[in-house]
C-alpha cells in the first residue's frame, strides 16, 4: 500500500513562505484554526503555541498548504494529498538545496511562468538552454530556495 508524504521544507518565516508557494503554485494555505480553538479549548496547547497571520490563526513556526482538488479533514484544516509543510529553523540557509521543486509551465509558456513568479518574490539565478528543447531557469523562492522553473 503506497504511503501517504508531505514535503516539508525549513524557513525562517513559515507563513510568509506558505504565502509565496501558494500563490506560486496556485495551492491553498491550510487553515488549522478549528484545531487550534479545540487544542486550546481542552488544554492540549498555550497560547504560546500560536499566532494570529493575516487574520487566521497558525501554529508557532509552521504553515502548510495543499493541493486545492485535494481531499482535507474539515476538522483540523490538514490536507489529505499533495502538501507543503514550511517549518520554522533556527539556522540559516548554507548551502545548494539537495532536493528542490520543478515548476511546470502552463498555456503561457516558461517565461511567463518566470515573470508570475518574480511578481511573487522569486529571483532567477540563471538560465538553461538546451537547444532546439527549449529552456529553463534555475531559480529562488524568497528565503533563497532553489527550484526549477521550466
Amino acid at each position: 500500500m503506497p504511503l501517504h508524504w508531505k514535503l516539508v521544507i525549513d524557513s525562517h518565516d513559515a507563513p510568509a513562505l506558505a504565502d509565496f508557494w501558494a500563490a506560486a503554485l496556485e495551492y491553498e494555505v491550510e487553515d488549522p484554526g478549528a484545531l487550534i480553538d479545540h487544542l486550546l479549548a481542552a488544554g492540549h496547547i498555550g497560547e504560546d503555541k500560536v499566532i494570529e497571520y493575516r487574520g487566521r490563526r497558525m501554529f508557532r513556526g509552521f504553515a502548510a498548504i495543499r493541493h486545492p482538488d485535494d481531499p482535507f479533514d474539515e476538522t483540523s484544516g490538514i490536507g489529505r494529498g499533495r502538501r507543503l509543510l514550511f517549518q520554522e529553523v533556527p539556522e540559516g540557509k548554507s548551502a545548494k538545496n539537495r532536493l528542490h521543486i520543478d515548476v511546470h509551465a502552463g498555456a503561457g509558456g516558461v517565461d511567463e511562468l518566470v515573470a508570475r513568479l518574480e511578481s511573487l518574490g522569486a529571483t532567477c539565478v540563471h538560465e538553461v538552454d538546451q537547444g532546439p528543447a527549449g529552456h529553463w531557469w534555475v531559480m529562488r523562492d524568497p528565503e533563497g530556495n532553489e527550484f526549477c522553473a521550466a
